[in-house]
């Protein structure tokens, strides 16, 4: 400490000090200008004698090492894993549109949602790379997180202190939240792989690969090691004092680069059709161009107003859409099909392909949809067909070349028993999917344990689908109600391979932990068709409880906030079929958490059981701001009025709902008369 030291000790202390902080001012400034700005102020000999003389006086004296120090971008200590990061506001992902029909379809759809106003597009590159969040506090970064699931993140902060177009300190003492996108450069990318070669490494199959596989590294200095970049382009939340008053997309991004931010290139159009010659010009050679990949285009509406009226569906915001450009295809050889068997019971056909490179990466398999898609493509065994990345991730068959076809190819017939069990299988009237009718079928008893197991759901860490098959191969488990009372059979856990001592221990343990997550992860892990992780929050903060949510009519599931009918139909068929609630009730007795502890744990309140309908503009709030407020307080907030509406918050322009309301005789409450029914 500084009390403790001599009088020369002191002079030194404080003679460092004051050059750790001159070196730290002109190593920002250097950063800035040569990763940010692309405009380099001094030499790179300069630049490493400052760094090396700043880490020496940080050694000699650590009391002086800061968090938000340059010399931190090298790297820290390897870390043993990552920490969950949970997101207040879920950290929603865009809705694709494939062509100029798609987008012309979102401009009517905006434009009907905002009759007579001006509208504003931001037209922005899809950055092909990994999407991270950045959080910062009185201008620190102090947490640098995954996207995940877009509710759970992952927190690598360690790694993405590396990134030097990442800032440790902003411009100014603000508190705020942003999103990103970390990527590599091509030329980079290009020297990364031929340094790999030579070394004797496995290849990076493409720059996204690499630049994901970079930021989740345990050890920070092999991040340190790798060329990361990073675009900023959305302002996610601000908090405190110190920011401006931003109304606009453009306005955040031109504020975020004030503060040192690295941000995302954008254009203005109030025109859809100028806005898709721009994207024609970008897919057909302006892409090219660029020194680092993009994948489409990304269209958000300017206005934060605009945006707020337009609001979200449960997976992505309506004022926004990412185009995403045309896959890049190739032709092989298809030597065959086989059928696979999903967690649903559906028949999926796959071709079996002679490996080719495509976008990156060798593909030897692709998905054939179903036997519609392959008799309306009519592709043949045999046949050499075009394969193309289904939105540059998934591999699936195009379609044949005809011209090549030499009379031996074999036309594919869809099974009539299932490939795995040999039971019936049943094509659905009206539907594409062919399905196995056998719920124990050994291939959907394996998705089914698959799905409940995995990050997104129970998150039950060292069950992975290798140990899975093992422990169904043996007989050890039959159903997810299995898990919970593998601690019995602790001894031949230990002979499966790749398991020991110590991964059974941390195995257990994962189970047992397993049951303390929230019911809404609980509701997903069961695999209900067509509940995802959204439905399932929504659905658990709703109705609370397991009990109260097998209690509902699908009339009540269906009246719920963003939940429509056909997922109402098929919640109460699940709970309907007996198979299902003895694996519920079993789960229960073992222990798992069936009630949401937000909606265990309300308080009593004006609104305790109350259903609430929203309408309009409210004035000082957003609707989806006051649909967790409202629900935060016993609230259950829903679509429609009804008879049992017990309140509708009305804001301006309140439209028909509020009409409907005031037939009823249901009580209108203003924003400010919300807010004193709660105390606030």
């Amino acid at each position: 400490m500084a009390q403790d030291k001599t009088p020369g000790e002191q002079r030194a202390f404080d003679e460092a000090r004051e050059k750790v902080l001159e070196l730290t001012k002109k190593l920002r400034e250097a950063n800035l200008h040569y990763y940010v700005e692309d405009a380099p102020q001094i030499s790179d000999y300069d630049y490493d004698e400052m760094m090396r003389e700043l880490i020496s006086l940080e050694t000699r004296w650590p009391e002086l090492l800061f968090p938000d120090s340059p010399s931190q971008r090298v790297g820290g200590a390897p870390v043993t894993g990552f920490e969950k990061v949970s997101y207040d506001v879920p950290k929603l992902s865009l809705s694709n549109a494939f062509d100029a029909k798609e987008l012309r379809e979102f401009d009517e759809r905006v434009r009907r949602a905002l009759p007579g106003e001006k509208v504003e597009y931001c037209l922005e590159n899809k950055f092909d790379g990994l999407t991270v969040v950045l959080d910062y506090r009185d201008g620190l970064f102090v947490r640098g997180s995954t996207r995940g699931d877009g509710v759970v993140g992952e927190n690598v902060t360690s790694n993405l202190k590396t990134v030097k177009t990442i800032p440790l300190r902003l411009t100014e003492n603000v508190s705020l939240e942003v999103r990103g996108e970390v990527l590599i450069y091509k030329q980079p990318f290009e020297a990364l792989n031929e340094q790999r070669d030579s070394d004797g490494e496995a290849l990076f199959a493409n720059p996204r690969n690499a630049a994901a596989g970079s930021v989740r590294q345990l050890d920070p200095k092999l991040a340190a090691s790798r060329p990361l970049d990073i675009f900023v382009f959305n302002l996610e939340s601000m908090s405190g004092t110190g920011h401006p008053e931003i109304t606009t997309h453009t306005q955040s991004l031109d504020w975020l680069r004030t503060l040192g931010f690295k941000v995302s290139p954008v254009r203005l159009y109030e025109n859809i059709e100028k806005l898709i010659l721009e994207i024609d010009s970008m897919e057909h050679g302006g892409r090219q161009a660029l020194p680092y990949e993009i994948d489409g285009m990304v269209i958000k509406v300017n206005s934060f107003a605009q945006r707020e009226r337009l609001g979200n569906t449960v997976k992505s915001p309506r004022w926004a859409v990412a185009y995403k450009f045309a896959p890049e295809e190739a032709s092989t050889k298809l030597n065959g099909i086989t059928v696979q068997v999903g967690r649903t019971g559906t028949l999926t056909p796959v071709a079996e392909l002679t490996p080719t490179p495509l976008a990156g990466s060798v593909i030897s398999r692709a998905t054939l949809h179903n036997e519609d898609y392959i008799n309306e493509k009519d592709i043949r065994i045999g046949d050499t067909v075009l394969i193309r990345k289904a939105g540059d991730v998934i591999p699936e068959v195009v379609g044949p070349v005809t011209a090549q076809r030499n009379g031996g190819e074999q036309i594919f017939k869809m099974p009539e028993s299932c490939p795995v069990c040999g039971s019936e299988v049943f094509r659905i009237p009206g539907e594409a999917a062919t399905k196995c009718l056998n719920m124990d079928c050994p291939a959907q008893v394996f998705g089914r344990i698959v799905h409940f197991a995995s990050r997104d759901a129970m998150d039950i860490d060292g069950l992975g689908p290798a140990i899975i098959r093992q422990l169904l191969d043996r007989n050890m488990i039959t159903a997810v109600t299995d898990i919970y009372h593998l601690r019995e059979q602790r001894d031949a856990l230990v002979s499966l391979d790749k398991l020991g001592e110590k991964s059974v221990a941390k195995l257990l343990d994962a189970i047992d932990a397993s049951k303390d997550r929230p019911f809404s992860k609980l509701l997903y892990a069961l695999g209900i068709p067509l509940i995802g992780e959204r439905a399932a929050r929504i659905l658990a903060q709703r109705f609370g409880s397991m009990d109260a949510l097998e209690a509902a009519s699908a009339e009540e599931i269906a009246d719920t906030y963003d939940i429509g009918g056909k997922m109402a139909a098929s919640l109460r068929d699940f709970f309907e079929t007996p198979a299902n609630q003895a694996i519920v009730e079993m789960l229960e007795k073992d222990g798992l958490n069936t009630r949401e502890e937000q909606a265990a744990s309300q308080s009593e309140s004006p609104f305790t059981g109350k259903t609430v309908v929203l309408t309009g503009t409210l004035p000082n709030m957003g609707r989806r701001e006051a649909k967790e407020l409202l629900e935060k307080y016993g609230a259950k907030v829903t679509n429609s009025v009804s008879k049992k509406t017990d309140y509708v918050l009305a804001g301006a322009a309140p439209g028909s709902k509020a009409e409907k309301a005031q037939s009823l005789g249901i009580p209108l409450l203003s924003e400010e008369e919300m807010l004193k029914m709660i105390g606030r």
